[in-house]
């Protein structure tokens, strides 16, 4: 089971550039807004598109979707994981939460 992440510590590390966000929802989602600097990656895109997106299989890595009862964050931690990345952690609140705190969001 992959590791969660608060809020709190979420918005810690993007302010501290510590960590890379995955936007696990993709597409119109994605576009419409996703936490600062997310990069886009859904499940069935983690085998073709992680080695290029996430090269350093070390680094600090956090996926999110939009609530706590969505499946693609924990689906895309648990392929990172299988393919060897060591730091990935799940922001199980999602977007919906980040939002409702009146955290910032970009759009694509």
């Amino acid at each position: 089971m992959t590791a969660l992440i608060t809020r709190d510590e979420l918005t810690a590390a993007i302010e501290a550039g510590t960590v890379t966000v995955v936007d696990a929802l993709g597409g119109e989602y994605y576009a419409q807004q996703h936490l600062p600097g997310a990069l886009a990656l859904i499940p069935a895109d983690v085998d073709a598109k992680a080695p290029d997106l996430l090269p350093d299989r070390d680094a600090a890595i956090v996926t999110y979707c939009s609530n706590p009862s969505c499946p693609n964050s924990g689906q895309v931690a648990d392929r990172l994981t299988a393919l060897g990345y060591t730091d990935v952690r799940k922001y199980r609140e999602g977007i919906q939460d980040w939002t409702e705190a009146g955290l910032p969001t970009e759009t694509a």
